[in-house]
């Protein structure tokens, strides 16, 4: 995909960045970001960080446009950044565990749903985490934030 030199990033995507269909877009050669997406796919299962986002990619597969391989391409400049990174697990003696939980308020401009996101610590050890879609439309932000909450104390149980 001819990204061996290209620049490191610090994060996947952008935090302005806004994927829609782009029907008006340039359309890109499918075959191509179809290879894309399914290299970034293998990679999902050792790499949860990018999940989320290469997910998101891959919902334009039928019809990918400019900004969505710009999109792509960002994700594998990711990588480029965070090829030596990884998760320390601490030996102390102290054993804690605790949950944290967000949710972004009709975050999504397509379907107006909000996103859950949950991380699980033991001791200052990070064990689990998660990013999804909520099911449903909240109405009020407390109703996201709930949901978040909800699905935070049920992968501690």
């Amino acid at each position: 995909f001819k990204m061996e030199n290209c620049k490191p990033i610090s994060t996947p995507i952008g935090s302005t960045t806004v994927l829609d269909p782009d029907e008006d877009g340039e359309a890109v050669d499918q075959k191509e970001y179809r290879s894309m997406i399914q290299s970034l796919l293998y990679l999902t299962t050792s790499r949860p960080d990018i999940q989320f986002v290469v997910c998101l990619c891959a919902c334009f597969q039928a019809s990918p446009r400019a900004l969505h391989r710009q999109a792509v391409k960002r994700i594998m400049r990711y990588f480029n950044h965070t090829l030596e990174f990884g998760i320390w697990y601490s030996t102390s003696s102290y054993i804690c565990l605790s949950g944290y939980s967000d949710a972004d308020f009709g975050g999504c401009r397509i379907d107006r749903k909000s996103t859950s996101g949950t991380c699980h610590f033991l001791g200052t050890s990070l064990i689990a985490w998660s990013s999804r879609k909520q099911s449903s439309v909240a109405q009020l932000t407390v109703e996201s934030e709930y949901v978040a909450a909800a699905s935070c104390c049920s992968h501690i149980l």
